[in-house]
């Protein structure tokens, strides 16, 4: 499984960003795609995944509410829509792949490289 993340950037605080996340493997290579992220000196937390079977979702407390995740499953791309972003949401987003239900990221065999999202007026 091959993954592609980019879109980060600097918004202000209240603005929107997607982030998309290309994903290229077999069918059977992976059970869901999830969103983390890590902010300075912290540690990675997941933000949500998102079923390669039928699209169903799950986020984590960090991702309720404000975050949307989706997919365009003809490309094999996962979106990330970030609304109402604030400074704490400011960290390096990483997609990932894992083949079970799950939100551990030892669970997350395969990672794209992070994309730099700054919220900062």
């Amino acid at each position: 499984v091959q993954l592609q993340a980019c879109g980060g950037g600097l918004v202000q605080p209240g603005g929107s960003l997607r982030l998309s996340c290309a994903a290229s493997a077999s069918p059977l290579d992976y059970y869901a795609i999830g969103w983390f992220r890590q902010a300075p000196g912290k540690e990675r937390e997941g933000v949500g995944h998102i079923r390669r079977s039928d699209g169903a979702t799950y986020y984590a407390p960090s991702g309720k509410g404000r975050f949307t995740i989706s997919r365009d499953s003809a490309s094999g791309t996962v979106y990330l829509q970030m609304n109402s972003l604030k400074p704490e949401d400011t960290a390096l987003y990483y997609c990932a792949a894992t083949n079970m239900a799950t939100m551990a990221k030892n669970d997350y065999h395969y990672w794209g490289q992070g994309t730099l999202v700054t919220v900062s007026s």
